[in-house]
């Protein structure tokens, strides 16, 4: 009997617990506020107590990611490095002049952002070939030429096609591959890195605190916004750009 009347007495207790905080569990899920609010507050306190404004260091293997040493030719056959950015905030894409799609819109976003830091010598590009083979440096100095280039702080560079898809796929995570199925034979992701003057990778974070990695190149700025689709991030990038130059960081 005694028993019996423990039984009840749970049952009770799961009973009013159950009326009072499970609609308040189901209102916050209707909200988003449990998988968005928590989880960007969490990631927002971890940004802010590193001082490193909103923007996020991508991480693998739980380290940092920065950018591997690397030395390559660009379009006036010069050698370019890794140093040659020290100091410098500056974004790097892999693309190929042959390219019959996604290269042409990301290029001329690129003109664009390069516009937006004229004569800041704080700031840079490098557009990295996936096709040496045929770019060599003649082709991509006729390729900057054609959209009309700043080459002051914009390197198109091109090396061996082993040390660029090991930068692509490992060091950076890009895509970078061949496809003989596709128009171009080449595959590669629409995606531009952010580093900042100490060879980081960085970006904003997503509206659920995680770090969106890597920025849309491939939209053109211009498109209308869609809800819920697939939107330009030129804007934002141009943004997060002009924060990293404000801290001024020294090269570590």
């Amino acid at each position: 009997m005694n028993a019996k009347k423990t039984y009840i007495g749970i049952a009770v207790i799961v009973l009013i617990f159950g009326l009072l905080v499970i609609p308040k569990i189901i209102e916050r899920l209707s909200n988003d506020e449990v998988v968005v609010n928590d989880r960007l507050n969490v990631a927002q306190k971890q940004t802010a107590d590193s001082d490193q404004g909103d923007l996020a260091y991508i991480k693998i293997n739980g380290k940092d990611r920065r950018v591997p040493s690397f030395k390559f030719v660009n379009q006036n056959q010069d050698t370019i490095t890794d140093k040659d950015y020290r100091g410098k905030v500056f974004l790097v894409e892999f693309f190929f002049t042959r390219c019959p799609d996604i290269c042409i819109p990301m290029n001329k976003n690129l003109v664009a952002i390069q516009q937006e830091f004229q004569g800041n010598d704080k700031f840079g590009i490098a557009s990295i070939t996936i096709d040496p083979e045929n770019d060599s440096p003649e082709v991509l100095k006729e390729y900057a030429e054609h959209y009309g280039v700043d080459e002051s702080n914009w390197n198109f560079l091109t090396g061996s096609r082993d040390s660029i898809y090991t930068l692509a796929n490992e060091k950076f995570g890009l895509l970078a591959q061949e496809n003989p199925n596709i128009e171009g034979g080449l595959l590669h992701s629409g995606y531009f890195a952010l580093v900042d003057q100490n060879g980081f990778i960085r970006s904003r974070l997503d509206p659920f605190g995680n770090p969106k990695v890597y920025y849309k190149g491939s939209i053109p700025r211009d498109t209308p916004v869609v809800e819920d689709g697939d939107n330009a991030e030129i804007d934002i990038l141009v943004d997060d750009i002009k924060l990293l130059l404000k801290k001024n960081t020294s090269y570590e």
